[in-house]
């Protein structure tokens, strides 16, 4: 049992330091400002909804590395994100560009938008009416019987 419980300890002890944790020896304070804010809008392209900051998937570890490479070679921000969407598609974007195939994606919440507006101002008018027209016959049924009742 005590070699058991030794050799469970060592496994775990030796397995924390195969993790490995990447670090980027940036030229400035900007230059790694900018590196995390590029990595935070970049998607991984194998994972789901996650960005290549929080991924750990093996092909989010290569775009780091080209991200880091990229912005040391004095490469913009706009270049870098060109460069990706060449290589990898307009999916590593989180937010798409504004073309003719995405142009009903930044479209449809507007359309959305006016859809529901009209009908609620539909729906309002509707109560509106039904509204008006039961407050006259109910007028209208009162004045019918003060008259009617009051001349017999």
């Amino acid at each position: 049992m005590l070699l058991r419980s030794i050799l469970l300890l060592l496994v775990l002890w030796t397995s924390s330091s195969a993790a490995v944790i990447e670090t980027y020896d940036f030229s400035s304070p900007e230059l790694e400002a900018r590196y995390k804010l590029l990595s935070q809008e970049l998607r991984c392209p194998k994972c789901q909804n996650q960005n290549i900051a929080d991924s750990n998937a093996p092909i989010s570890r290569d775009l780091r590395a080209i991200l880091y490479e990229q912005l040391e070679s004095g490469a913009s921000n706009e270049e870098i994100v060109d460069f990706l969407v060449d290589r990898y598609g307009e999916f590593v974007r989180y937010r798409p560009g504004v073309d003719s195939n995405t142009m009903w994606l930044w479209s449809a919440p507007l359309i959305l938008f006016v859809m529901a507006a009209s009908v609620v101002l539909i729906q309002i008018r509707r109560d509106q009416a039904t509204a008006t027209v039961s407050f006259n016959t109910q007028r209208a049924e009162a004045l019918r019987r003060k008259y009617v009742d009051g001349d017999s």
